[in-house]
């Protein structure tokens, strides 16, 4: 099974610039989307329900911004939405789904870049997540975390590092989270397979050249729980989709499982 998550930065905008052809190309099993930006009636009826998917969107309530969604080539349940459970995440930030014998969550963790009250939210989510993501570590489900994390954890995960140590998405605290989370038993699947190098990036600025250059960040993740990394098979993240549709990658992971 292939479950891909990729923030696409607004569905009307990355559909113009041939996300359908892309999600074919990556053929993906399970296609978890962030920054959906839209509400499903604002959508061609062929995106909103598309043909061969089973299709759950948790927009924002503000119109234009943020919203996950879960595409499944399988019937899917849905497990929860929000951290709590109970109509509170407005912003359309997390979804959990069961598809067969798997869990899989699409996640968008705010970003803090626009100032210290979004900087604020995006802490107080750190603080919610990390407790919430614990009660799935030890689970026999195999459970997939797939989402924009808005967090570098490393120097190999962002090309400018050195002039980012006081940025949003790099600050100390954010990456000591990134490791506190992956202390629970997370797999970094991206990371595990391509080991201590710089990179592979699935985000650039708009600015200079950084997406030329491939001088970006790396803070899209799919993580996996143990019983995930038991049946892991492959990752990685499409740099060629990414420049192609958004200003994210898709990232990928290859799972040894089937749905009956």
């Amino acid at each position: 099974m292939r479950i891909t998550t990729w923030n696409i930065n607004g569905f009307r905008a990355a559909a113009r610039k041939g996300l359908m052809a892309q999600i074919e190309r990556l053929n993906p099993d399970v296609l978890l989307l962030q920054e959906v930006r839209a509400l499903p009636e604002q959508l061609e009826p062929v995106h909103a329900a598309p043909a061969g998917w089973h299709v759950h969107w948790h927009p924002a309530a503000r119109p234009g911004y943020s919203g996950v969604a879960v595409w499944s080539r399988h019937p899917m349940k849905i497990e929860s939405v929000g951290l709590h459970n109970d109509g509170s995440d407005h912003e359309g930030r997390l979804v959990v789904t069961r598809i067969g014998p798997i869990r899989v969550a699409s996640v968008y963790l705010p970003s803090g870049s626009s100032g210290e009250h979004r900087q604020a939210e995006k802490d107080r989510w750190l603080e919610e997540f990390l407790p919430w993501c614990e009660q799935f570590t030890r689970s026999r489900v195999p459970t997939i975390l797939g989402g924009d994390f808005n967090i570098a954890h490393t120097e190999r995960d962002i090309y400018h590092w050195k002039s980012n140590q006081n940025t949003s998405g790099f600050l100390p605290h954010e990456r000591a989270w990134m490791t506190s989370f992956l202390a629970q038993g997370w797999h970094d699947f991206v990371r595990e397979r391509v080991g201590p190098v710089d990179g592979p990036y699935s985000w650039w600025s708009s600015r200079g050249q950084a997406r030329a250059l491939d001088r970006g960040w790396r803070i899209d993740y799919v993580a996996g729980n143990r019983a995930a990394g038991k049946v892991a098979c492959e990752a990685w993240i499409d740099r060629e989709a990414g420049i192609a549709v958004s200003d994210h990658a898709p990232v990928s992971v290859e799972l040894d499982v089937k749905v009956e």
